[in-house]
């Protein structure tokens, strides 16, 4: 019988959270699965694939087609979160991932039961999105190996990992001290701790998927976490000791995806070409400023930002999603003149490569973090919510290739003005490029054959198939 097993292919079903930063790693990890030689069966929600097909602009959009042109065995396909597509799940964020969190669980069982009953012939396991509360209930239930895949760093994983130890420490919810008890994670103050870990935030849903889920992952077969093993070494050593956990990151840059023909473009939105605009400029002069696809900026804090960047004279492209450019100062756009550039959206690695820019003011998202990284770009960091204020510290206060635009104050033009232009200045710039530019050499020694994130894929690929 085990004989028999062995003998089926690897299929993985992959279900990832809806959102972009989440998205983005969950693709490039299904082409690298395939690359391998096994089978993937990618599942999207409904609204997912709608806003995608409408900003391709393509009514049947299959996000893989060039990959399974080119010999890929992955399936596209979609599953109904429950809710019509029109409705505005940002909006209603907190509604609908309570749902998210009660009823969607059962969908997913179905249709798990489903794939599995379709596909006999296949040695079906299960690669879920860290932050889902179901996958160990339903792994358990058809007897299918769980790879969790993480998709932020392995300090935030190991902050909610031991949830119950910061819990006991009288720090979560936590008050403004310095911790130095979780294992692998040297000294970290309370004030970098992720928001929903605070006060704060206890009566919203994201402690509840924090706590729920991370007392899934420790069912987990395997972890996979996208990041790079000598840049968390210590935090992954740790947790590697409850656990089988892999560095295989940055996992959107592997050179193995070159062989895969990746999906072109994996954004939910519209995106704006801005090289003829950049090409008008000097190399190194344009701040790029994004905040991301999901955490809303408050009015203040944009008209602050825009009246600062205005006062700091430097070039800038600023990506202002949705009803962000409502909040933007009134004849803002008049003001700027040529020295800067409005966009809904933009291809952000296709930006941040261009030798114009000199900086990236980001809410410190992860897949930000890592595009900047490798494209040598310095950033300053302005943190919103979830992960971000703990990336925020590995940028700025341990790796030193970023700085603050507010350091502990409230937000204001006037200090944003000179944060933005001391950022700018060739004296600043110089030594976070440099230090960048090394960031840069330990990702790409990391992904290339033979480096530590290819080592531990094949690791974990043999590993899984030897539990298959």
């Amino acid at each position: 019988m085990a004989t028999e097993k062995m003998q089926k292919r690897p299929h993985a079903i992959m279900i990832s959270l809806h959102f972009q930063g989440h998205i983005t790693p969950f693709v490039n990890l299904a082409l690298k699965l395939a690359s391998k030689g096994l089978s993937v069966t990618f599942v999207h929600n409904e609204f997912v694939h709608h806003k995608l097909s409408k900003s391709h602009k393509i009514n049947e959009f299959n996000l893989f087609l060039e990959a399974c042109e080119s010999g890929l065995d992955i399936r596209y396909t979609t599953i109904s979160d429950g809710f019509p597509v029109e409705f505005d799940r940002f909006l209603h964020r907190e509604e609908y991932m309570e749902s998210i969190l009660r009823d969607f669980p059962a969908r997913v069982d179905e249709f798990v039961g489903k794939m599995i009953e379709s596909n006999p012939s296949l040695a079906t396991f299960l690669v879920a999105d860290t932050l889902y509360s179901w996958p160990a209930t339903i792994a358990e239930k058809y007897n299918l190996v769980n790879v969790s895949f993480w998709t932020e760093p392995a300090l935030v994983f190991s902050l909610d990992y031991h949830l119950e130890l910061l819990r006991q420490n009288g720090h979560f919810p936590c008050k403004e001290e310095e911790i130095n008890y979780i294992p692998g994670i040297e000294s970290i103050n309370t004030r970098d701790l992720m928001p929903y870990l605070k006060e704060a935030e206890m009566a919203t849903v994201a402690p509840k998927i924090v706590i729920n889920s991370f007392r899934e992952v420790k069912k987990a077969d395997f972890i996979l976490h996208n990041t790079i093993y000598e840049l968390e070494p210590a935090t992954l050593s740790a947790l590697n000791k409850n656990q089988p956990n892999y560095a295989i990151g940055p996992i959107s840059f592997s050179q193995n995806l070159a062989k895969a023909n990746p999906a072109t473009n994996l954004s939910l939105w519209p995106e704006s070409d801005c090289t003829e605009w950049l090409s008008s400029k000097h190399p190194g002069s344009v701040l790029y400023i994004s905040f991301g696809s999901l955490v809303e900026v408050s009015e203040v804090v944009i008209q602050e930002i825009a009246h600062g960047i205005l006062l700091s004279e430097v070039n800038f492209i600023w990506a202002v999603r949705g009803g962000m450019t409502n909040a933007l100062p009134h004849g803002f756009e008049d003001k700027m003149k040529d020295k800067g550039l409005i966009v809904p959206w933009c291809n952000q690695i296709q930006v941040l490569s261009n030798p114009r820019i000199g900086g990236f003011l980001t809410h410190c998202g992860w897949n930000s973090i890592q595009e900047s990284i490798w494209c040598r770009v310095p950033m300053i960091c302005y943190p919103l919510s979830y992960d971000q204020p703990t990336n925020r510290k590995l940028v700025v206060d341990v790796w030193k290739i970023g700085i603050n635009l507010s350091d502990g104050v409230p937000i204001n033009r006037a200090g944003i003005a000179e944060n933005v232009r001391k950022f700018m200045s060739a004296s600043t710039s110089k030594g976070l490029r440099m230090a960048a530019r090394k960031m840069k050499d330990i990702l790409w020694n990391a992904i290339k054959n033979g480096g530590s994130s290819d080592i531990n894929f094949d690791h974990f690929i043999k590993d899984l198939k030897a539990k298959l």
